[in-house]
């Protein structure tokens, strides 16, 4: 079986056309994909600076750009926190899929705790037409704060979500097949675990998945140790993803040191495009602001 490697040969800056829109919030989870139309479409999750009792966690916008570096965003956002209690703290980690001519969002809605979520998702004929459906993929004692959904359909006509959970501390990733967009769910065994000693040996969390080979998928995922210093990396699944084939050793992304020593240290991987030979993937620095790496796969 031929070894498996990438090279970043290019990070560009993605900038968010938005006049008032977006002005005193950070920027974080970007999910760009092509539209039929030849655009780029944007969700990303939009968080205040300033924290405050009536502040929230996020909500999440929507913009279109030509280059898929540049986009204009709306006005208001498509999906913003409450009224109900599932999401009334906050929306968070967008991830869109087009199934049977509807647009599905998967997100996290976060409650007027702001230290407990769910998996929920909203429906509708196009991204500014969202209806908030509940919860897809729900919390629990042993998977807290479930999260970041990975999803896509199998060759059986199943549902295979990759999420992320919290668990003793640390944040870790489950799979689960279910038969619709919300479910009922079988839980998988973990597709993988930390590594003791490494980049990733205490923290995982799900990121976007290259399948421009369908036997060897590969998911860039995020990955840190105790201290939450946050980078991407990726791991390649054999074609059913029930066990990994190859694995990076070390970051495939590693943050530009932070100007001060407790400031914040993350790269956090969001979406992927394939176009021409090259892998596009988007993320975050710093939970502030967003980029995009231009990533070529070897084999050997």
């Amino acid at each position: 079986m031929p070894n498996i490697d990438f090279n970043v040969e290019g990070i560009d800056h993605v900038t968010l056309h938005a006049g008032k829109a977006l002005a005193g919030r950070d920027l974080m989870s970007p999910y760009v994909w092509e539209q039929k139309d030849g655009d780029f479409g944007i969700l990303v999750r939009a968080v205040p600076q300033v924290v405050s009792e009536a502040s929230d966690t996020g909500a999440i916008y929507y913009g279109v750009g030509k280059d898929g570096l540049n986009f204009h965003m709306d006005s208001k956002p498509v999906l913003s926190p409450g009224p109900d209690a599932l999401d009334i703290g906050g929306c968070e980690d967008p991830t869109p899929v087009m199934w049977d001519g509807q647009m599905i969002v998967y997100y996290t809605g976060v409650d007027a705790t702001r230290a407990s979520g769910n998996m929920l998702y909203a429906v509708g004929p196009d991204v500014r037409r969202l209806e908030k459906m509940g919860i897809a993929l729900a919390s629990s004692k042993t998977a807290g704060n479930t999260k970041e959904a990975t999803i896509s359909r199998t060759a059986d006509g199943h549902w295979r979500l990759f999420y992320e959970y919290a668990r003793d501390d640390a944040s870790l990733i489950g799979l689960a097949m279910g038969d619709g967009v919300a479910g009922p769910w079988r839980e998988k065994p973990a597709p993988f675990a930390p590594r003791p000693k490494a980049w990733d040996s205490w923290h995982l969390s799900t990121g976007p998945m290259l399948t421009t080979n369908p036997d060897r998928p590969v998911m860039f995922y995020n990955g840190a140790t105790q201290d939450a210093r946050w980078r991407i990396g990726w791991v390649a699944f054999n074609r059913d993803c029930t066990a990994v084939v190859d694995r990076c050793i070390e970051p495939l992304i590693v943050p530009p040191p932070p100007t001060e020593r407790t400031g914040v240290d993350i790269a956090f991987a969001a979406s992927v495009i394939h176009r021409d030979g090259m892998a596009h993937l988007y993320y975050s620095l710093g939970d502030k602001v967003l980029r995009r790496a231009m990533i070529r796969r070897s084999s050997s």
